[in-house]
């Protein structure tokens, strides 16, 4: 039905369905995303509910929470705002579409699931561990270091894996700081996930075409994607569970 090669011609006199580029492009950008998220997620969380007053710490995860629901279009248009015209300016690139500023924009948009789900496991570690290790004499920065941050690996874990598979499926906003090249993706080049590919191309498709086939398996790989990186993040859990007991 389709080839794993990069050349993406569904229209040409011999079409040419290679869907390489888009499925890179989509592990690429959201991988992009979730270290992001993931380096700004839990050291936010840490000092939101580590160094705050709870008093603050509540508005700002209130704030978070609000963030959480701006549809992706405003993103979308933020990150064409700032973050495409950055790098037109600074990388001296013709448009500033690229694969990184998807992955920038994305990792903002994920940031505040990242930042929800490890604050729930930094209080519940502080309710936990925080009194007795601060009886034994430990500092502040030890007790977070030595006991609170192991303690929230499975939090981290799981908070991966949400943004993960919340990354994987986003269109709006990645297809418009991307380029929509179906191209092979390279970081400050264009590029084009399964999604963003969908989205541009379904309204225009042949009904029961080979086009329209193609597509449907693009997003049956994009599921598989999905449940593989949820099966690795559910194995890693139960393997710390173990390391535990």
């Amino acid at each position: 039905m389709f080839q794993a090669d990069t050349k993406w011609q569904p229209v040409s006199g011999t079409p040419q369905f290679g869907l390489l580029p888009a499925i890179t492009g989509t592990l690429y950008v959201s991988a992009i995303a979730v270290i992001l998220a993931l380096i700004f997620g839990v050291g936010g969380a840490l000092f939101l509910n580590y160094y705050l007053p709870d008093n603050i710490a509540k508005i700002f995860l209130s704030f978070i929470e609000l963030v959480a629901g701006i549809p992706s279009v405003i993103f979308g248009f933020i990150g064409l705002t700032v973050v495409v015209k950055g790098f037109a300016k600074i990388g001296k690139m013709a448009a500033g579409q690229c694969v990184l500023a998807a992955g920038i924009v994305l990792g903002v948009m994920l940031l505040p699931y990242v930042i929800a789900t490890c604050s729930e496991s930094v209080q519940n570690a502080r309710k936990t561990y925080e009194l007795s290790a601060l009886a034994l004499g430990l500092s502040k920065e030890a007790v977070l270091l030595k006991t609170i941050l192991p303690s929230i690996r499975r939090g981290i874990i799981a908070a991966a894996m949400m943004a993960f598979g919340r990354g994987l499926g986003e269109t709006m906003a990645v297809m418009m700081v991307i380029g929509n090249s179906p191209i092979f993706p390279k970081f400050f080049g264009r590029g084009q996930t399964i999604p963003a590919l969908t989205a541009l191309e379904m309204g225009s498709i042949e009904y029961g075409s080979m086009h329209l086939s193609v597509l449907y398996a693009a997003n049956a790989v994009l599921l598989i994607l999905l449940f593989v990186v949820l099966g690795c993040g559910h194995m890693l859990r139960r393997r710390l569970d173990k390391d535990e007991t």
